[in-house]
């Protein structure tokens, strides 16, 4: 007799299937390329909606600005593809360099960036836009993610001694940020800084200090500068200063009320004539006023595997800058989307920072796609990637390389057969040279 409940062995079959597709060690590397490339053509897509009527009006026409984002994506998913394939030891020795130049970057921005919308962000150059903020962030993750993990590589972490190069680099990079009065991205630096603290183990009266310097950081902000305390009433009181303060925020939460469970169709958004920078900053309403709430929710869910998988990474692999530099990198992405989610729906105050791999921008995208591809090399290095990536044999592009004479063999060949092929004669074995005693 069998006592079992109907259904048990379906489930159970399902469940152990579950397993085995988890167990694979190239799980993390796949997971990390499929979410990639579903929010890289979603943010195409929602890119093109919201921003052809700017771009016919601005530009004379509908698809100047989607062809900017295209060009900035095909470069981005070039750097995305090169750090893929670069080894651990480069990211350790880039993080340095990158920092220097970041530094000097945000240095430039103040003397020759121009001002919108109260920050100081961008440098134009001609039809380019150079933001120094974004780079700043990975430099800090690869450069932070080094310092500790050679401290963690030296046995017991003396903390004083620890936080020496790192806050004052952290303090430099922020206050130049803030001089730009770039909130914003001085919040977003402050996660990566904390995601880096918690993975190497920090006390926790270390965090509770750190935090409290940051609220104090930020309620001196808001109270200096003018413009941000209004954002504060309007994000408080949305509808009651709709004209004013508020009006961007309002805006948009009509554009997410609007679309209803399923949305209105793609390209058919209303609240794109009337919200401010729909394309960049308010793009989640535009992809909640067109594909409904279940497009907003499938948004939410992808950057949830996308947070997944590279913590998985963090924690397969054992090498101590592996694991903070992918937890930070994951930090800084997630989190900046969690930020900009936040601001749109009103839950949190709005500060300009945009929505990971689907906002224009290629200032924030190519950081964005390089930090993905470190997180694929780090993928690599999990336990059983690289005899899985062997066995696999190489992929489309190396044997596209190889066809057109630019890359090695397509497959691995021992030299002595190549040169035997290359006479026209057949692979001999070469007999070892003797040596006499």
């Amino acid at each position: 007799m069998n006592d079992r409940p109907p259904g048990t062995a379906p489930f159970r079959g399902r469940l152990a299937r579950a397993r085995e597709l988890l167990a694979r060690p190239l799980f993390s590397y796949h997971l990390l390329v499929g979410v990639s490339a579903l929010l890289m053509a979603l943010g195409l897509m929602m890119v093109l909606a919201a921003s052809s009527i700017q771009a016919l009006e601005t530009r004379g026409s509908a698809f100047a600005l989607f062809g900017r984002q295209l060009i900035s994506m095909a470069v981005g998913l070039l750097l995305m593809w090169i750090c893929s394939r670069l080894p651990i030891r480069f990211f350790r020795l880039a993080g340095y360099p990158l920092m220097v130049l970041a530094a000097l970057g945000l240095v430039l921005v103040l003397f020759i960036g121009q001002a919108e919308l109260g920050a100081q962000r961008w440098i134009y150059i001609g039809e380019l836009t150079i933001q120094p903020s974004e780079p700043a962030k990975l430099a800090l993750v690869l450069w932070g993610a080094d310092l500790l993990a050679k401290g963690a590589r030296a046995g017991r972490i003396e903390w004083r001694k620890l936080l020496i190069p790192l806050m004052p680099g952290l303090a430099i990079m922020a206050v130049l940020v803030m001089l730009g009065r770039d909130l914003g991205t001085t919040l977003v630096l402050m996660m990566i800084f904390l995601a880096l603290l918690w993975v190497v183990g920090a006390p926790l009266k270390l965090f509770g200090g750190i935090l409290s310097i940051m609220v104090l950081a930020t309620i001196t902000m808001i109270t200096i500068e003018g413009y941000r305390s209004e954002r504060i009433k309007g994000w408080l009181n949305p509808w009651g200063n709709a004209q004013d303060a508020g009006y961007q925020l309002v805006q948009g939460q009509i554009g997410m009320g609007s679309g209803g469970w399923f949305g209105l169709g793609l390209g058919s958004s209303r609240q794109k004539y009337w919200t401010p920078h729909a394309e960049s900053d308010f793009i989640f309403s535009i992809v909640g006023e067109e594909l409904g709430l279940m497009g907003t929710l499938v948004v939410v869910a992808l950057f949830g595997l996308l947070g997944y998988a590279g913590l998985r990474v963090a924690t397969r692999v054992r090498d101590p800058f592996v694991r903070l530099a992918s937890a930070a990198a994951i930090a800084w992405i997630v989190g900046q989307a969690i930020v900009n989610i936040g601001a749109v729906i009103g839950a949190l105050p709005i500060t300009g920072i945009p929505l990971p791999l689907i906002s224009y921008g290629g200032s924030a995208l190519l950081p964005t796609l390089a930090a993905l591809g470190m997180l694929l090399a780090f993928a690599k290095h999990e336990p059983g990637a690289r005899e899985a990536l062997a066995a696999r044999g190489p992929g489309p592009v190396a044997r596209g390389l190889s066809w057109l004479g630019l890359g090695g063999p397509a497959g691995k060949r021992r030299p002595d057969r190549e040169d035997d092929e290359r006479r026209g004669g057949p692979a001999r074995k070469r007999r070892p040279v003797r040596t006499r005693r």
